[in-house]
């Protein structure tokens, strides 16, 4: 059982008084949650979110200002990193380059010790006058120290470089050591901060079913930081969506893409990124966008929103990805019109740039009536040429304008 628990935690960065943290501008503020044994959690958001903050909080690397962490039934807060029986990969790896693959990896277990019990020269444990076995902490034994690196090269596939020192290893395979020096010591918790940052895209995406596999055929509890949306909908069994210092949003990959509680959620989540218009609702489903374009949503589609939300009508900020949009013969409700302004053909597929006013001028940054649609062309329209998308009304979001978040009961 490797459970974490997180109850209130704050992190206020040089602050002398603890009462006060509350009143000042924490760099994570009042984290809340519970990490089940073996879940494979995942903390994703910008640079500066406080991802990387929590994650050292847990490891004990960082000094928690307020709250409480718990590790199984044990309250961690006072308790020193290498007391906390968990184990943490870095952005930059942090081998030693003097030692060889075998002894970064051994180089943990050396220092460590193991419950055992006392006993004879004979091996056979030795009783109290009541006939208990005396509990006694010893060092590992080197063939136990073999045993277990072995093993965890084994798992790793990365017994032919035992003998090499990392600068005689790639990026991905000095990644895999780091992963193997943790794995040894068979942790109750693997922390993981950003650990693929410094490889390649390709590499990436092999490290990411690398330690998918890993996971699963290690069955431990694994929390990991990353920037990248993607590593985090891939990888991640739950999701924790953070922004300046705050949990935004705590569920399932999909259940984050399909129902986000917030436009930086719904924005951060996906690629490319979902589309947002300023606009307005009325309480028969009708939609109208900065530019006057109308679209208007079924009363099966309108039924999904908060009714008492939008009221007699609503100021709203309207996001659809763009996978969701289609481009269509003729129009309908559901449909507006779009200036071309680039197309990137990527053979699969075919992201088109567009704007909702055909007379906008051309902006380098994205503009208030911009959209992207991600279709699947026979052919592809010519630039500056005007075309029809249909927005699929059942994968719609909308949120209350002053407040951003979603509006769907």
């Amino acid at each position: 059982m490797s459970t974490v628990t997180l109850t209130h935690v704050y992190k206020v960065y040089d602050n002398a008084d603890k009462k006060a943290a509350k009143d000042q501008t924490p760099a994570v503020s009042d984290f809340c949650m519970e990490i089940q044994d073996q879940e494979f959690i995942v903390f994703v958001g910008p640079s500066g979110c406080g991802k990387s903050t929590t994650l050292r909080m847990i490891a004990g690397l960082e000094e928690i200002t307020d709250g409480e962490i718990w590790i199984d039934d044990t309250l961690v807060n006072d308790v020193a990193p290498k007391d906390r029986d968990i184990a943490m990969v870095f952005q930059n790896y942090a081998l030693y380059p003097h030692m060889t693959v075998y002894d970064n990896m051994a180089f943990g277990l050396k220092l460590r010790k193991v419950a055992d019990v006392k006993r004879d020269k004979n091996g056979k444990p030795v009783l109290d006058e009541n006939g208990n076995e005396i509990p006694v902490m010893r060092k590992y034994t080197k063939a136990e120290i073999d045993e277990k690196v072995q093993r965890a090269a084994k798992i790793l596939a990365i017994e032919e470089y035992l003998k090499r020192k990392p600068k005689a290893l790639s990026g991905g395979q000095r990644q895999r050591v780091a992963l193997g020096r943790t794995i040894v010591r068979n942790p109750k918790v693997f922390l993981l901060d950003e650990p693929l940052s410094n490889l390649d895209a390709k590499l990436r995406a092999t490290m990411r079913s690398e330690i998918i596999k890993l996971h699963d055929q290690l069955g431990a509890t694994f929390i990991y930081v990353t920037h990248d949306q993607v590593e985090a909908m891939t990888m991640g069994t739950r999701i924790v969506v953070m922004k300046d210092g705050f949990v935004q949003q705590i569920g399932a990959p999909q259940d984050l893409y399909d129902y986000p509680i917030n436009t930086f959620v719904a924005g951060f989540i996906g690629t490319p990124q979902m589309n947002f218009f300023d606009g307005r609702i009325t309480p028969d489903g009708t939609i109208t966008f900065a530019n006057n374009q109308t679209i208007k949503l079924s009363k099966e589609a309108l039924a999904n929103f908060d009714a008492d939300k939008i009221g007699t009508g609503l100021d709203i900020i309207m996001g659809v990805r763009p996978g969701d949009l289609k481009v269509l013969e003729t129009p309908n409700d559901m449909s507006v019109t779009a200036r071309v302004e680039v197309i990137e053909a990527l053979g699969n597929e075919t992201i088109i740039y567009a704007d909702l006013d055909k007379n906008a001028e051309v902006h380098l940054e994205k503009g208030p009536t911009s959209i992207v649609a991600s279709a699947k062309l026979k052919k592809n329209p010519a630039r500056k040429s005007e075309i029809i998308l249909g927005i699929d009304e059942e994968a719609i979001h909308i949120f209350d304008r002053a407040t951003e978040r979603s509006i769907r009961k």
